[in-house]
């Protein structure tokens, strides 16, 4: 049995996921699908402080506060840029990191520069 947490997509929210988690579920595996902060059912809380320090931020307190250990952490497009961020940060946590369809920062490199750079390869 694993524990997935599932990273929704910039224009999305923890919904996306439903399908899929229930697969994970009959598989007997426990599955976190929260939706970011400004997004989804939480769109009310969306400000000008919203950012993806704060998205990080989520997922880092759904980690602590549920204990989780072992994650199977799972991005999907700017949920990339979530995922890579929590990984760094909680890493002793993190049993597997898995990109779907998603942005793949290295150090330092910004959402920005990925657009660019996919633009620019055509």
């Amino acid at each position: 049995m694993a524990t997935f947490v599932l990273i929704h997509g910039a224009w999305e929210s923890g919904w996306v996921w439903k399908a899929v988690e229930q697969h994970l579920r009959a598989a007997r595996h426990d599955v976190f699908r929260p939706s970011l902060t400004g997004l989804g059912e939480r769109s009310h809380l969306l400000s000008s402080a919203v950012d993806l320090e704060m998205h990080i931020a989520d997922i880092l307190n759904l980690i602590k506060w549920e204990k989780l250990q072992n994650v199977t952490l799972v991005g999907h497009s700017y949920g990339g840029m979530v995922a890579t961020g929590v990984a760094d940060r909680a890493y002793e946590r993190i049993g597997s990191l898995i990109y779907l369809d998603a942005f793949m920062p290295k150090n330092g490199q910004s959402l920005l520069e990925l657009i660019r750079a996919k633009q620019e390869s055509g």
